[in-house]
């Protein structure tokens, strides 16, 4: 990169479709040019999550027989006290809300319908036709959590939980995300989730541990020791679970028992993608 000065001339060369990158701004000086990139980067992400809301939206009136409308939106997003449909689409986008949600304020009667199994081979809404998808290694994001898909070469689509210490890494290559979203619906427990566990060294803790991870309908993938003390053993498990509250509802009954002392979920970021 050459500092343009005074009286130069340059030829400047144009491409269609060409939008702009968040690094620019760190290359533009005037005042101007920066809130014009801004600008842009606004608009585009605003479009990206309404296309993504839009498509959630189609899937979640499909499931109750009805068609997702511009004018059922606009009713929606009124009855939310938001601006227009565009508006609610975007924070359906976003995760602010869900395209359920905006079902059962309109079909209060129909969103009541149990919803069937999430296909596990497409759990999610914002893929292009045939693309595959995979969970991150390093994250282990499970449905009900925020997520962003990275394209990976080879592998598809892999996504990562929104607070992933890999995707500061990845801040730069913005033609590589994709906007992601689970589905709503019930997910099976298929989702492997890694935990370290910190029990008392004393007669059937252990087996106490696995029939509180059962009662719960989740399966024990993997267990084995990570170290062993007169007094504690420290032990990694990988369960399966459904969803997010599914995962939460086993750390809470786990963390409640008196001889287990501490239940940390493992996130490992050279476990990649």
């Amino acid at each position: 990169m050459t500092r343009l000065r005074n009286g130069q001339s340059i030829e400047i060369i144009t491409a269609e479709g060409q939008r702009p990158q968040s690094s620019w701004i760190e290359l533009v000086h005037t005042g101007r040019a920066k809130s014009a990139i801004r600008r842009s980067l606004r608009e585009e992400d605003r479009e990206r999550y309404i296309r993504l809301g839009r498509e959630l939206a189609r899937v979640a009136f499909e499931k109750v027989g009805r068609k997702v409308t511009d004018k059922a939106l606009a009713t929606a997003a009124s009855a939310m006290a938001l601006k227009s449909g565009d508006d609610l689409l975007a924070r359906i986008g976003v995760a602010e809300t869900s395209a359920r949600i905006v079902v059962e304020q309109l079909y209060p009667d129909l969103a009541s319908i149990p919803v069937d199994e999430i296909n596990p081979d497409r759990p999610v809404v914002g893929l292009e036709m045939g693309q595959e998808f995979h969970r991150a290694n390093c994250c282990q994001p499970v449905p009900g959590e925020r997520i962003v898909g990275i394209t990976y070469r080879g592998k598809g689509v892999v996504a990562h939980k929104i607070d992933c210490s890999v995707l500061g890494d990845l801040d730069s290559q913005t033609e590589r995300w994709v906007d992601l979203q689970w589905q709503d619906g019930k997910h099976p427990p298929i989702h492997g989730v890694s935990l370290e566990l910190t029990i008392a060294n004393s007669a059937g803790v252990l087996g106490r541990v696995c029939s509180l991870i059962g009662e719960h309908k989740a399966n024990i993938a993997d267990l084995r020791f990570i170290d062993r003390k007169p007094d504690y053993f420290r032990i990694f498990a990988e369960i399966t679970v459904s969803d997010a509250r599914h995962l939460h509802q086993i750390l809470t009954v786990l963390s409640a028992e008196n001889d287990i002392a501490q239940v940390i979920r493992v996130r490992d970021a050279s476990r990649q993608p």
